[in-house]
Order: structure tokens, then C-alpha cells, then sequence
């Protein structure tokens, strides 16, 4: 009786490793412009490194790794496709040849990588916010976030709510909201939500396929990428100084500064 046991154990273990460490190969294809299907917002995350598959997203397996000729990447998987394997373009273009799709540009198609799942934690440093929880828009998120919600899920513990109406940034305002759940199926945020007020302040950047410009998601506008770089670098400071420890970080880059000028 104890043998049993101890083989059913056995079994049970085995078949909750294969499950947390599914992998195989896909036939990757590069993705040109950010979306998210369940309204992950593409200013807060690293839109370079995101993955577009088919299949629902999911509450915990979120996170990715793709490897092709010895490099790897970790991938955002954010986004349902209709039944291509596709990937951002700089992820592809950088497994594919070796560079970035803004220094050297690669054209090309469906080509067999592979692909490992792993923890959400994993792909901590693809967020950009405090605590590395997943942003999603309090307007246009609440039916994924239910779905989370209601069962012991890592997007239902590492989640923060934005009053930001699309993926892409430009509509609304870049605040954070509050949840009473389950007491409300609604967010509050401080200029109420889902207002509709441009939002300019929060740009989200895709690379062209072929050409490696980097343009605006919002208008298609060709942009500088020292000038993209400056602007993604001042959103993670922010959202860096806006988590439990921003205090004490602006407090350090003020005694930088002040010691640097004496």
C-alpha cells in the first residue's frame, strides 16, 4: 500500500513538472506592431519582447523562453494570434541573425525555434512597473482579470490597474486605479475611469519590418531611436520611483547629484 503511494506521488509529480515545464519548437514569425488581446499596456512592458500565439492568454503561464543557433530570448506572451507562432520583430530579428532589428533588419518567415515555458517571474525585467506586476487597463482588462481573479492565479496577485483605454497609450490618463474586488466589478481611479482625454506622455514604439525605424503605434510617425531610447528610459524611472522603494531611490540620485556638483 505504501509503494503504491509513494508511486502514485511519484506520478503526480512528474506530471506537474511536465506541465510547468512544457517546450518543443514552433515555426516563429516576426510581429511588426504591439497589441494585446487582453489589454496589456504596451508603454509598461518591453514591447520588443513579446509573443503573439494562439491559444487564450493565460492567468500564470505568461512568460517564455524562444532559442534559435544559440541565442534565447524571454517573451511576454500577451496576445492571441489567429494560428501563427509570431513574435516581436526585434526578438525575431535578433534570434534570427544575431542583432537587433534596428541595427541590422532581417527579412524572413516562419523558421523552427525553440520554445520552453517558465514562471511568470521569470520575465520580471520586461515589466515596467513597481513590483514587476502585470499593467493592465482598468477600463477594458476586467473580463481577463475575473477570469483571474476568481482562482489562485499569478495575474491575480501580481496585477496593477492603469486608467489607460488601449494597449498602444494613447487615450486616457497614466494613474493607477483601485479594485475592491469582489465587492466591485469596477475600478476606481482618480480622474475617473475610462475617461477619454488624449494621452501623449506614454508613447508606444514599433519597429517597421525590413526597414528598422522606429515609429509611433499611435500615428505610424517615423522617430529618432536615440529619442524613442530617452523616452523609454524616462518611463521605467518613473515607474521605478512610483513603487515601495521609489522614495529611497530619489533620495540616492539627489546625493549622486549634489556630491557629483561639489
Amino acid at each position: 500500500m505504501m509503494r503504491q503511494a509513494i508511486h502514485f506521488i511519484s506520478l503526480l509529480i512528474a506530471a506537474a513538472t511536465t506541465v510547468r515545464a512544457a517546450k518543443g519548437t514552433v515555426w516563429a514569425t516576426p510581429h511588426e506592431s504591439y497589441s494585446s488581446s487582453v489589454g496589456v499596456l504596451g508603454c509598461k512592458v518591453d514591447t520588443n519582447r513579446i509573443a503573439y500565439w494562439p491559444g487564450s492568454v493565460d492567468c500564470n503561464n505568461i512568460c517564455i523562453s524562444l532559442s534559435y543557433e544559440g541565442r534565447k530570448v524571454k517573451l511576454l506572451r500577451i496576445d492571441q494570434s489567429e494560428g501563427a507562432y509570431d513574435v516581436s520583430y526585434d526578438a525575431w530579428n535578433y534570434l534570427y541573425s544575431g542583432y537587433p532589428a534596428t541595427e541590422k533588419p532581417t527579412a524572413g518567415g516562419e523558421t523552427p525555434m525553440e520554445y520552453e515555458e517558465l514562471a511568470a517571474s521569470e520575465c520580471s525585467e520586461l515589466i515596467h512597473t513597481p513590483d514587476g506586476k502585470l499593467p493592465l487597463s482598468a477600463a477594458n482588462s476586467m473580463n481577463f482579470l475575473a477570469s483571474c481573479l476568481e482562482k489562485d492565479t499569478w495575474v491575480g496577485k501580481n496585477h496593477i490597474l492603469y486608467n489607460i483605454l488601449d494597449p498602444i497609450c494613447s487615450w486616457g490618463h497614466d494613474e493607477s486605479c483601485d479594485l475592491d474586488w469582489p465587492t466591485a466589478n469596477q475600478a476606481s481611479c482618480p480622474n475617473g475611469l475610462g475617461t477619454p482625454a488624449a494621452l501623449t506622455t506614454a508613447p508606444v514604439y514599433n519597429i517597421q519590418y525590413t526597414t528598422g525605424k522606429k515609429v509611433l503605434a499611435s500615428t505610424g510617425q517615423v522617430v529618432a531611436v536615440s529619442q524613442a531610447a530617452q523616452s523609454q528610459k524616462q518611463q521605467n524611472l518613473a515607474g521605478i520611483l512610483k513603487g515601495s522603494g521609489g522614495m529611497t531611490m530619489a533620495l540616492s540620485l539627489l546625493t549622486f547629484w549634489i556630491v557629483c556638483r561639489i
